[in-house]
């Protein structure tokens, strides 16, 4: 089965019941991304359990954005558009930061 933004929602509800709060929602997706990292900086870093703390953080994000009603993967889309027309100020790391745009 491919999971889906809606299968994964479902599959929380019946598990968990309905989400009372989108800020839980939110704090679970903390809570995922904080063991994420955990599993990031444990050395030597075992690839298997970044990939599954990653997977858990995307499956709190699909529930998210369905009880906020909307699509993630178009919202994705919709923003990757304007990241590619962004201007970026890299930091030598290989990440960088937008350059925010002063005059308005």
């Amino acid at each position: 089965m491919t999971e889906t933004q809606q299968s994964i929602a479902q599959w929380a509800n019946n598990a968990f019941g309905p989400a009372a709060r989108v800020e839980r929602i939110a704090a679970r997706a903390n809570e995922e991304m904080a063991e994420l990292l955990r599993a990031a900086t444990v050395e030597p870093c075992e690839l298997e359990a970044v990939a599954m703390e990653a997977a858990d953080v995307v499956i709190v994000l699909y529930r998210l954005a369905h009880v906020c009603g909307f699509d993630l993967n178009d919202l994705i889309n919709h923003k990757m558009t304007i990241n590619r027309a962004r201007e970026w100020k890299l930091d030598g790391t290989g990440h960088g930061y937008h350059v925010r745009d002063r005059s308005a």
